[in-house]
C-alpha cells in the first residue's frame, strides 16, 4: 500500500510541475506579447531547472505545442457556461458576461496574435483553432438553428464587437456587456 501511494504522490508531482511549466509560457506570453520565451525565463518563472523543463517536453517546439494546446483548453474552461440557467434569457446573460469575462482577461493578448497570424505559423497555430473554438461555443451555447443565425451571433459576441465597445469606444465592461447582451437579443429575438 505504501508503494502505491508514493507512486500517487510522484504522479501528481510530476503532473504539478507539468501544469507550472505550462502557466509560466503563458504567463511569459502575455505579459511580453512574445511567442519566443526562452528555456531559462519558462524554467525560473515555473521554480524549475531547464532540464526539468526539457525532461517534460522534450524540446523547445514540444513545449511551446504543448503550451498552445493547454492555452486552448484553457479557452474552453473560461468560456464553459454554468449549468442552472433554468430560462433562455438567463443562459443569454451567463453568456454574454461570460465571454465578456474572457476577453477582460485575454482579449488584448489575442488581438495581438491577430495582429501578427500572417506573418508567424506560431500566431496562426492557435488563432485558426481560436476561431473555430469560438464558432463551435455560439452554437453550443445559443443552439441557433440556422447558419445565418449562427454568422450573426458569432459576431456579436466576437472579439472584434468586444474591442469596438471596450477599447475604441472606451466603454466600461458593463456597458459593453449590455451592449453584447442587446445585439444577441436581437438576433434571437428576430425571425431566422
Amino acid at each position: 500500500m505504501k508503494r502505491a501511494y508514493t507512486m500517487r504522490s510522484r504522479a501528481d508531482a510530476v503532473a504539478g510541475t507539468r501544469l507550472r511549466v505550462l502557466r509560466a509560457v503563458r504567463e511569459l506570453a502575455e505579459e511580453s506579447f512574445d511567442l519566443d520565451p526562452t528555456l531559462e525565463a519558462v524554467a525560473a518563472r515555473a521554480g524549475v531547472s531547464v532540464q526539468t523543463v526539457l525532461r517534460h517536453f522534450g524540446t523547445r517546439d514540444a513545449l511551446l505545442d504543448a503550451a498552445i494546446a493547454a492555452g486552448l483548453e484553457d479557452t474552453r474552461d473560461e468560456r464553459r457556461v454554468p449549468a442552472g440557467a433554468v430560462t433562455a434569457a438567463a443562459r443569454t446573460a451567463v453568456a454574454v458576461r461570460t465571454v465578456v469575462a474572457h476577453y477582460e482577461k485575454r482579449g488584448d493578448f489575442m488581438l495581438h496574435l491577430i495582429g501578427h497570424e500572417r506573418d508567424d505559423p506560431r500566431f496562426a497555430a492557435i488563432t485558426g483553432p481560436g476561431r473555430a473554438l469560438h464558432r463551435a461555443w455560439v452554437a453550443e451555447v445559443f443552439a441557433p438553428g440556422s447558419e445565418d443565425v449562427l454568422d450573426l451571433l458569432v459576431v456579436a459576441c466576437d472579439l472584434f464587437t468586444w474591442k469596438l465597445l471596450r477599447r475604441d469606444r472606451g466603454l466600461s465592461r458593463a456597458a459593453t456587456e449590455a451592449r453584447m447582451r442587446r445585439l444577441v437579443d436581437a438576433i434571437l429575438g428576430s425571425p431566422a
